[in-house]
């Protein structure tokens, strides 16, 4: 594990500096007190006793950050079938379910996210049941999980299309067809309306009442104090999930979005909240044959908030970067796409008045780049987490 000593004071001095709000790089020193940064601009004062970093020739960005990953749930090195620990296929409603009880810190991904530039990610379930459990937010120091945590359960993991469905059609249960997703789904939430209404009637009249764990923790999604993140590929079931989220009024967010582009007019006009991705990987089933890298270029001109996901382990954790260079060549503004792993990414989490760019008050995760991080030969050279370095370049 990592040390978890934060460094008390830190100057970063002369570093060429992308804050996030700003486009572009400026040469600028970036202050840090107590794991936040407290200034930045130029020619700042070192606090006495701070250490002081020469960046001169160095890039610094705010660190990375992935929305949606499967980092230590299903950890590197381990068999699939014996160590993957994102999916209890045994029920399609599974809410009661955390990432947080499954989560590894000795996952050797956090390392590679270090490596990466990656500072935080959420964990998710998997997609193989309808609705699969809650997220968990951490960060990517290794260290006790509790210390690691950001946001211990963030979101609630929802499953449409063939996931589910390649599931449960053997076992001759529902959902065995798209229908059947959706029906399971609302029923979920009408029996969580039920329950609570249950709860309430039993609270009035001061009587005890049953507790289910489940449907409090989808009650937290009715009550819009967490969103539904919807695994969704095809046209249909991205708008199913938006059918069903407007029915119940909850917040939503599009995970992968992958046919959004088609209806990018639509998405832009629901205001709706994309996680875009993985797109490093080859069309291995049938959801991802209209798969392409204008997906999140579309979404972005059409006024979708957006961010790029890697899905690790689909794509190592450590090429987020690669993927955000890639997303440039197809079109996307640098600083775009840069805010598509930062600021836009912490907005998708509902942290950006905690991260995602380099301003005061916030968390000091940055990271040092030794040239243009667009760059395929570029390399994270140091990254901080919470002020104190977390990575360094052999």
């Amino acid at each position: 594990m990592q040390d978890r000593t934060k460094a008390r004071a830190l100057l970063l001095r002369g570093a060429l500096v992308w804050t996030g709000r700003d486009d572009g790089f400026h040469e600028l020193d970036v202050a840090v007190r107590s794991g936040r940064i407290v200034a930045v601009g130029r020619g700042l004062s070192p606090d006495e006793g701070a250490e002081v970093e020469d960046l001169k020739g160095f890039r610094v960005t705010p660190g990375l950050i992935d929305a949606h990953t499967h980092i230590g749930v299903c950890p590197e090195g381990f068999p699939q079938a014996t160590m993957a620990d994102d999916n209890d296929m045994v029920d399609p409603v599974t809410p009661q379910l955390r990432a947080l009880d499954a989560l590894y810190p000795g996952d050797e991904a956090f390392e590679d996210a270090l490596s990466g530039g990656v500072t935080c990610v959420q964990a998710l379930p998997g997609s193989g049941n309808v609705i699969g459990g809650q997220g968990v937010v951490v960060k990517t120091r290794p260290d006790v999980v509790e210390r690691m945590t950001v946001v211990p359960c963030s979101v609630m993991k929802a499953a449409l299309g063939e996931n589910p469905v390649s599931v449960y059609k053997p076992k001759d249960k529902l959902p065995t067809t798209r229908m059947g997703n959706a029906a399971v789904l609302r029923g979920a939430l009408v029996k969580t309306q039920n329950y609570l209404a249950r709860r309430e009637a039993a609270r009035r009249k001061d009587e005890p009442a049953e507790r289910d764990l489940g449907m409090e923790a989808l009650a937290a999604v009715l009550r819009r104090e967490m969103t539904l993140s919807v695994h969704c590929h095809r046209l249909d079931d991205i708008q199913t999930a938006v059918r069903i989220a407007e029915e119940f009024g909850l917040k939503y967010s599009l995970e992968h979005c992958t046919e959004g582009r088609q209806i990018a007019a639509w998405l832009g006009a629901k205001k709706a909240f994309a996680a875009v991705g993985p797109m490093l990987t080859s069309r291995s089933k049938i959801e991802l044959r209209n798969q392409s890298w204008q997906n999140p270029v579309a979404l972005w001109r059409a006024g979708v908030h957006f961010c790029l996901i890697t899905d690790h382990p689909v794509i190592p954790i450590s090429n987020a970067v690669t993927c955000v260079a890639l997303a440039v060549r197809a079109g996307l503004p640098p600083d775009e796409a840069l805010r598509g792993v930062t600021l836009y990414a912490a907005e998708h989490l509902g942290l950006e008045g905690r991260m995602g760019s380099i301003e005061p008050g916030k968390d000091a995760d940055l990271t040092v780049w030794d040239g243009d991080p667009l760059d395929a030969r570029t390399h994270a050279v140091t990254t901080y987490v919470d002020g104190a370095v977390a990575w360094r370049r052999p």
